[in-house]
């Protein structure tokens, strides 16, 4: 998989919304959940759709209600397709 343009990666981020943006070679969402438990559910249902994908995002947990994700494809070095693909599986959870 070959790694996305800036231009493609500035392109198509708006389209992921207002909880993902740009770090450097990465993407990063900032999400927000009621407790810890509902925190906790949406990391099983990310791990759920990561492993679908075989595309693993890394994942902190913080504030006992944030979840921090980042998504990068180590082996091309930065923005893939497949980022973007997580992504939007992530926003339809």
């Amino acid at each position: 998989m070959e790694r996305l343009t800036d231009s493609d990666i500035e392109a198509r981020l708006p389209a992921l919304g207002p909880a993902w943006h740009r770090e450097g070679d990465t993407i990063v969402a900032e999400l927000e959940r009621e407790n810890f438990v509902a925190v906790i559910a949406l990391v099983n249902l990310i791990a759920t759709a990561a492993e679908r994908a075989d595309h693993h995002p890394d994942m902190l947990i913080h504030g006992y209600r944030r979840l921090r994700i980042t998504l990068s494809t180590h082996s091309a070095g930065g923005i893939t397709e497949n980022d973007f693909a997580l992504a939007s599986a992530i926003n339809a959870l």
